[in-house]
């Protein structure tokens, strides 16, 4: 075999293609016999011609795997002494590179299984040999090794990582520097200890002094393996990198900013910046990091790419994802160097740099939203210039910019509209359908909170986005539409006078089969569930039919992103329709079943890349594929895919919700598919399943009432969901996912009552426990980035606020049974009450102990005097909401506390004093301070100086805003007026007035309004015709409410 092997691997090699392809089935054929092996071996070891030998050694690798268990111990032995023999006297850089991926493959087999003692001892050798090719060879083989047979160098890790850090540092060859680096980057992939991966911190010095020397010989490919190694490092769980942060840093922003570079370098320095900014923000902050990057990446944002650059590598667009990443996680740091930069860079002639200063606004509007609320009218000064810009692409900037603060800096932002819409309307005639696009896209953000202030400009908004609709192209056509979206649910009723005209539009999208079409059709199905919100069941119920017809059909198409909306436009009908739904449920069910058992689609792209794949050697196949181990490049995922399934997985929950029990033959397969979708690799996907499981219980609830054994199955599902929630609280890591488990277990107390829930209580606590202790797994800072100070672990206020909802929810249903607990949850809870603290976590510490101290009653007294100082400081707080709560709690500590409380009655006092005052803007703010001067007043009215007090108190009434606080203060009014308190009675012009305000008052109940007519009615019994005077000099509808209450002679 050996001979005609010989003259079929040179006959592979001539550029003939028909002598080739004769060539390459001749070796197939004989491949197929385990003498192939020694035949191929004596050929890598004495062929003439270093071509054959590599060729010899790449079809050894493809082959051996098949055949290494049938060969004869002495053939084996004689394999592994020639791949030696190629290893170390092999001239050819090429035939030795290909025999040590031979040496990988048989070593996967042989030194497991004890055939191969000798190798290990040989590498070693070999790496610390004169010889430059055999130092070299060595760190390649180490670096192969590691993929096959990784677990064997375990005993020998620190004598590899001595040898490594050794050949980084090799003064004589480049080569050997080089692959020492990437050994560094094969063992790091490999291992997972991370007392083993931290000892690679001293090897950062070395690597960026190879990766140095590598960018200025131009061999790019190799530096990048340094971001790499550095890539593995900030993501592992060990606190890694400490002070070698900086040079990191440094040297990834002298890459980023090389304009020399190749974009992929660039890309995979910025990268690291981004990754470190991620996982690592509290070292770039301690290590005064954050300006220096910003410095960077700021005017990256102005670097033009090339036309020909892939847009995923620009600079441009990884620079807007790092100075995203640094805003969402040190905002205090980024905002006022990301808001100077904007300043300076607004003015500057050149407009790449204009558009890159309301770039930079616009990505740092989401994590940067609390300090740009304080800076709005500045940075909208700069922005709103910026549309009237002479350049298109700063306009377009502008027009981003302006739908990002639409979408981050509510409510805020709205109370600017006067400013901001009058430039959208006129970005929307913009001569640049770039810019016109953008402009929809912020109108569409902008108009869907304004509510009815949207009004006066309803008119010229819909003209313009009607004629858009009918003469734009198919891209500003879908913008457009989400614009109108968001008009009609900004103006609810008020769309009226347009809702039929838009809906007769709509049609003609909704028949569209074109690919190219199909997103418009999308947008158009959305649409009309919107305008179907808007206007409502009695306006909509007829035509509705044609438009739920046109919908389904569209599931043919084969379009993810249409199914996605249509699940969402059937959501919406069923909202509107509610049990006139119930019809199109055999339907649309089936639909969305079919959308949520979609296979996921991951996509996987293999390197199939071999040794040199000279000549086509890489043509010839193993006959053993299965025996090979590819490795992943890329994993990605159809997006399209996951958003089907969320929109399937709540139309779902939303079906049940308003269709009850008629759900009911829907029911078993709705749980198997929300019960596999709580535990969803992706959160929007479980965050969709958390939310449906409420609806789902609801509807079941209304099935099993009217079964006999209804209420075992109605128990089972019950079991299902909270054993769901409860696993969700501690191990779901997405924080919004787990806030939402958190709220609905805090309405499902609510709706059930504490006996149902009775059961999983010590687990709800349990949990509770461990998310005001920050240690599930969604606090858990992300891969092990550094831990700062206690006081600053990251945390989510939406989250916090859930948790801390649930406490209120506990007490309501339990009342003062829930002392016990509540003496767990306090200490953690008021942990979040320190002065380190941010504001918001005071507020929502405050508001729940209010609210605990309201159900739970007479247990709060025992935490009087540890709860006060924090109330009486948060009375004077900067935010209105800290203040608002405060006052509440305040209220509620002296109706609930006993005896306690009095001691403190003063202090209160004094500090509600200057929020009935002309200083306080908030007039919710003032309504709580009243209802608290009222409770004190029904608990201990002696304790009240009320010559003193009752001037103050009048005076902000009636109430303004907060008519929750409405019972309470009215009520103290009317007592005192019953009981006939003089204090009172010498207010009675005052009262007279606030009575008549009151019994107008659309914002309040009959309930309310009954109490003051009786205080009133006690009046007219007191002063008789003495109230005349009072009652005819009120407005006509005053004294006609009050008439009402005037006893009949």
């Amino acid at each position: 075999m050996a001979q005609s092997l010989e003259l079929l691997l040179i006959q592979f090699l001539m550029p003939d293609n028909d002598a080739r392809r004769q060539a390459e089935d001749q070796i197939k054929r004989l491949a197929k016999d385990p003498q192939v092996v020694p035949a191929l071996v004596q050929h890598l070891r004495t062929a003439k011609t270093p071509n054959v030998r590599q060729l010899a050694a790449v079809l050894l690798r493809k082959k051996i795997t098949g055949h290494w268990a049938k060969l004869a111990p002495q053939v084996k032995q004689l394999v592994k002494q020639s791949l030696i023999e190629s290893i170390t006297m092999e001239h050819s850089p090429p035939v030795r590179r290909a025999s040590a991926n031979v040496v990988s493959i048989v070593a996967k087999y042989a030194v497991p299984a004890g055939e191969w003692p000798d190798l290990l001892p040989f590498l070693f050798q070999c790496s610390q040999s004169p010889q430059e090719d055999h130092r070299e060879v060595a760190l390649i083989l180490f670096s192969s090794l590691t993929e096959t047979i990784g677990s064997t160098f375990r005993p020998h890790f620190a004598d590899l990582q001595a040898l490594l850090l050794k050949c980084l540092q090799d003064e004589t060859s480049n080569r050997v520097r080089v692959a020492a680096l990437k050994a560094v980057g094969s063992f790091l992939e490999f291992t997972n200890d991370g007392a083993e991966v931290v000892k690679f911190r001293e090897f950062i010095p070395s690597i960026l002094n190879v990766s140095r020397q590598c960018l200025s010989a131009g061999e790019e490919d190799v530096a990048i393996i340094a971001f790499e190694i550095f890539d593995e490092l900030i993501e592992s769980p060990a606190p890694l990198l400490g002070d070698s942060v900086k040079s990191i840093v440094q040297f990834s922003l002298e890459v980023s900013s090389n304009q020399n570079l190749e974009s992929n370098t660039r890309h995979q320095a910025i990268q690291i910046i981004s990754w470190l900014a991620k996982y690592k923000a509290n070292s770039l902050k301690k290590q005064k990091l954050v300006t220096s990057i910003l410095q960077v990446m700021c005017p990256l944002l102005a670097e033009s790419s090339n036309e020909d650059e892939d847009d995923d590598l620009a600079p441009d667009r990884a620079a807007a994802e790092v100075i995203d990443t640094m805003a969402m996680n040190l905002p205090k740091h980024v905002f006022p160097l990301v808001f100077e930069f904007a300043s300076v860079s607004s003015q500057n002639g050149n407009p790449k740099f204009r558009e890159a200063s309301v770039t930079a606004l616009g990505i740092v509007s989401e994590g940067c939203a609390e300090l740009m609320k304080d800076k709005l009218e500045p940075v909208l000064q700069i922005v709103l210039g910026a549309l009237r810009d002479p350049e298109q692409m700063v306009r377009g900037a502008a027009s981003f910019a302006l739908g990002q603060f639409a979408e981050h800096l509510q409510p805020e932002i709205i109370s600017h509209y006067a400013s901001v819409l009058p430039c959208i309307l006129a970005a929307l005639e913009d001569v640049s359908d770039e810019v016109k696009e953008k402009s929809y896209y912020a109108l569409a953000a902008f108009c869907e909170d304004m509510g009815m202030e949207i009004l006066p400009f309803l008119d010229p908004l819909m003209g313009k986005l009607l004629a858009a609709l009918q003469n734009s192209s198919r891209n500003l056509q879908e913008t457009c539409m989400s614009a109108i979206g968001s008009v009609a649910a900004a103006a609810e009723q008020a769309f009226i006078p347009y809702a039929e005209r838009v809906l007769e539009m709509m049609k003609v999208f909704m028949v569209l089969t074109n690919d190219e079409d199909l997103r418009a059709r999308a947008r158009a199905t959305e649409l009309v569930g919107i305008v179907a919100m808007s206007v409502g069941r009695a306006r909509i119920e007829q035509i509705l039919p044609a438009f739920v017809e046109a919908a389904i059909s569209g599931f043919g198409l084969e379009f993810s992103e249409l199914r996605e909306y249509t699940h969402g436009f059937f959501s919406n009908v069923a909202e509107i329709m509610a049990d006139g739904f119930v019809k199109y449920l055999p339907h649309v069910v089936p639909l969305a079943f079919s959308s949520c058992n979609l296979d996921d689609g991951s996509a996987v792209d293999i390197d199939e890349s071999d040794d040199e794949n000279i000549n086509g050697f890489g043509e010839v196949s193993s006959d053993d594929e299965a025996h090979d181990e590819p490795r992943v490049r890329n994993i990605s995922i159809r997006t399209g895919v996951l958003d089907e399934k969320a929109a399937a997985t709540q139309a779902l929950g939303l079906f049940a919700q308003h269709t009850k029990s008629s759900f009911a033959p829907y029911l078993e397969e709705s749980l198997k598919i929300l019960e596999r979708h709580s535990g969803y690799f992706h959160e929007d996907v479980r965050l969709q399943a958390i939310i449906a499981l409420k609806h789902i219980l609801t509807a079941a609830h209304a099935i099993f009432q009217c079964q006999n054994d209804g209420s075992v199955k109605a128990k089972e599902v019950l079991d299902m969901v909270m054993n769901i929630y409860i696993k969700t609280m501690t191990e779901d890591d997405d924080k919004e996912v787990v806030a939402n488990a958190c709220m609905s277990i805090a309405d499902i107390i609510k709706d059930y009552g504490y006996m149902a829930l009775e059961p999983y209580m010590s687990r709800f606590v349990d949990a509770t426990l461990t998310l005001l202790r920050e240690e599930s797994a969604c606090q858990q800072l992300e891969n092990g980035s550094d831990i700062d100070d206690e006081d600053d672990t990251e945390h989510d206020e939406i989250l916090m606020d859930a948790v801390s909802d649930l406490l209120p929810a506990f007490a309501k249903s339990m009342g003062y049974h829930f002392a016990p607990i509540f003496a767990k949850l306090f200490e953690p809870l008021m942990k979040f009450a320190k002065a380190s603290r941010p504001p918001q976590d005071r507020t929502m510490v405050v508001a729940c102990l209010a609210e605990v101290a309201q159900d739970m009653g007479a247990p709060i007294a025992s935490y009087i005097d540890g709860l006060m100082p924090l109330v009486l400081k948060e009375l004077a707080s900067p935010s209105a909401t800290n203040r608002r709560n405060a006052a509440f709690c305040a209220g509620e500590l002296a109706k609930n506390g006993g005896e306690t409380t009095l001691k403190y009655y003063n202090d209160i006092l004094r500090g509600l004093y200057p929020l009935f005052g002309e200083s306080e803007p908030d007039d919710a703010v003032r309504d709580n301070a009243a209802g608290a001067v009222a409770r004190m007043i029904m608990v201990h009215p002696q304790s009240i100086p009320l010559n003193q007090v009752l001037p103050v108190f009048l005076r902000v009434l009636p109430l303004k805003e907060d008519h929750e606080e409405s019972m309470a203060v009215y009520n103290c009014v009317s007592m005192l007026v019953l009981s006939s308190n003089p204090q009172i009675l010498s207010h009675v012009p005052e009262l007279v007035n606030i009575f008549a305000q009151v019994l107008v008052s659309p914002a309040e109940t009959p309930e309310v309004k009954a109490q003051v007519g009786g205080a009133f009615s006690h009046l007219l019994s007191v002063y008789g015709q003495d109230m005349q005077p009072l009652l005819s000099n009120l407005p006509p509808a005053h004294a006609n409410a009050l008439a009402a209450f005037v006893p009949n002679s």
